[in-house]
């Protein structure tokens, strides 16, 4: 597998989110950017990585990951990598340092859409239906790539918001394992009108022995575009409330509405709050 790293120091003019040097100027250096050849998805996919201050590949220093949905530059790359950077500074210290890991996208809801039976859904979003492979990807390829390449410890977290919301909640209730934070940022449950509420996971049950923390963040969203209209701060409350029920001592999951937030805006919100339910409540 042929993954070459390119440092955007380097390769400014390759990078989105780096801005044209101007004369007498240098580059502002956020990340790098990598890539891996994925068989699974059969395409080569954008991988932007923060690393922290202090990392050096040389230290005995690991560091817990952050995987981030719609991690294009373009998308949340560079406001998410500066939450973490921020609340990791030692006078704040609501986050360890983390390396963030932001999934560049080429069809979002090709990847985190499941097969759905609405017509509507299918109609609008015509490549639909295929997070089994990005679930394999993540799985099979892109978690081992990162574990042998970088210095990590076993934290992992994914974000995700709208659809990529609903892939985080399919992960949780299919793949658990995979992570053992959840940031779930108004999820599109609406999907496939609902279903995806009705599964009985594997999370809910007494025997279930990962830890693992969940945040749900919604904003005020109203009705969602669906055969069947449902409200999205309905069903990210439903979504909790489920998880609530769990008979397992090793989940948590938190509930947080932000009425002054919505579908566009919510998300920068929604994950600096989760700091404060995910890590602040574990020193309690």
């Amino acid at each position: 597998m042929k993954i070459p790293t390119t440092l955007i120091a380097i390769c400014c003019s390759a990078v989105s989110f780096c801005q044209t040097a101007i004369d007498g100027t240098k580059p502002f250096v956020l990340g790098v950017i990598d890539e891996i050849q994925s068989a699974e998805l059969t395409e080569k996919r954008i991988l932007n990585i923060y690393l922290p201050e202090g990392y050096n590949p040389d230290d005995t220093i690991n560091y817990p990951v952050v995987y981030l949905l719609d991690g294009s530059a373009d998308e949340d790359f560079i406001h998410i990598a500066g939450l973490y950077q921020f609340n990791s500074f030692e006078w704040i210290n609501r986050v360890p340092k983390s390396i963030i890991v932001g999934i560049a996208n080429i069809d979002r809801r090709r990847d985190y859409t499941f097969p759905s039976t609405s017509a509507r859904d299918v109609k609008n979003n015509p490549t639909s239906g295929h997070s089994d492979r990005f679930m394999n990807f993540i799985e099979k390829e892109l978690q081992p790539y990162i574990e042998k390449k970088y210095k990590t410890n076993a934290s992992r977290t994914i974000i995700g918001e709208s659809l990529g919301g609903l892939l985080a909640t399919e992960m949780l209730f299919k793949r658990p394992s995979l992570f053992n934070r959840y940031i779930i940022v108004s999820p599109s449950l609406w999907w496939d009108n609902g279903s995806l509420l009705n599964q009985d996971p594997e999370i809910l049950s007494q025997s279930f022995s990962q830890q693992t923390d969940i945040y749900i963040g919604v904003g005020k969203e109203g009705l969602t575009p669906t055969d069947m209209p449902r409200v999205m701060e309905v069903d990210a409350n439903l979504l909790a409330d489920k998880i609530k029920k769990t008979e397992s001592k090793n989940v948590r999951v938190f509930f947080d509405y932000l009425p002054l937030e919505n579908h566009a805006t919510i998300m920068h919100q929604a994950v600096s709050n989760s700091f404060k339910f995910l890590y602040y409540t574990q020193r309690q």
